[in-house]
């Protein structure tokens, strides 16, 4: 028997990914969606998304993701776990090795987003989602009124809590050093607004409330002294920084210089046939709804160029 060859193979299973499996199987292009390491992406560890059109009450995140996977599934999208090992772009079709088996296809989706970066305590992982989030613009809301805390000495850190501000009656940012590699313009605007306080020279051992599956505060450990003190909160966001899954691509596509895949005309990358679209290309927005539209432009891309070269 041949060796099948794929018209297009979708890599990761959020938004993005979803949204061109969609697309990908309604053009009877019968994608391969690979799952990656985190199946659903962020939305899976999200719970109440409002700002996602047409749910104007809201829908969790996790039943978002699985009513995307079901439109997908209907249409002929076919799902596996297992997460790329590495891939060969050199050569077309192009091979794609998962370590297990090795799957060759015409195009590629590569939609394996970003990942969060985390204190990588037991405490903040058990309450991501109930008052833990890595994302001001999509969790702000549900703090109106609240004292909340953002951890980082970046723009990043910066620009989540200027926006906070918007809804919070308290802002306290939290820096493990005296010393912050924000820009300067971003840091003069956060010192002088009135809703932020900053704290620095402080390690967060503990997010409080997991009992109470709700934030209520931080353990806090002074660098300098070494004494510990308590926070009272009702969220914490982490503002560190986001890891994009792309470095399976180093040397054979352009990446910027954090890892994120560079991509003109919106989803085109380097390589013809090799479409990026959602929070592995998208370092600016990272929101499910603009993750959602550029998976639908990289589809619409593999279809023409199928089309093109005679399939």
């Amino acid at each position: 028997m041949p060796e099948t060859v794929r018209d297009t193979v979708i890599l990761g299973s959020g938004c993005a990914g979803l949204t061109a499996a969609i697309y990908a199987a309604r053009s009877n292009l019968k994608p391969l969606v690979l799952e990656g390491h985190e199946p659903g992406g962020q939305l899976s560890i999200t719970t109440l998304v409002e700002n996602f059109p047409g749910w104007p009450e809201g829908i969790q995140g996790p039943e978002l993701i699985e009513n995307m996977r079901k439109q997908a599934s209907r249409f002929g999208a076919e799902f596996r776990l297992g997460h790329l090992v590495k891939a060969d772009l050199s050569k077309h079709p192009f091979e794609l090795d998962l370590g297990s088996e090795k799957i060759r296809t015409r195009t590629l989706i590569i939609a394996s987003g970003a990942s969060a970066r985390w204190l990588g305590l037991p405490s903040e992982q058990a309450l991501i989602g109930h008052g833990v989030s890595s994302c001001a613009t999509c969790d702000g809301f549900f703090f109106s009124g609240k004292d909340i805390a953002v951890v980082g000495g970046g723009d990043s850190a910066m620009e989540e809590a200027l926006f906070l501000t918007r809804f919070c009656t308290r802002v306290t940012l939290l820096h493990r050093r005296d010393q912050f590699r924000a820009s300067r313009i971003m840091l003069d605007r956060a010192m002088a607004h009135p809703k932020i306080e900053f704290l620095t020279n402080v390690t967060i051992e503990e997010v409080l409330g997991v009992d109470e599956k709700e934030v209520k505060g931080v353990r806090l450990r002074d660098n300098v002294t070494g004494e510990e003190s308590t926070l009272p909160i009702s969220g914490l966001f982490l503002g560190i920084g986001h890891e994009p899954n792309a470095k399976m691509f180093a040397g054979q596509l352009d990446l910027d210089e954090d890892g994120y895949i560079r991509t003109h005309d919106y989803v085109f990358t380097r390589v013809p046939g090799v479409y990026a679209c959602g929070d592995v290309q998208d370092r600016r927005y990272r929101q499910a709804i603009t993750a959602a539209g550029s998976g639908c432009m990289a589809a619409l891309e593999v279809e023409k160029y199928l089309e093109e070269h005679g399939r």
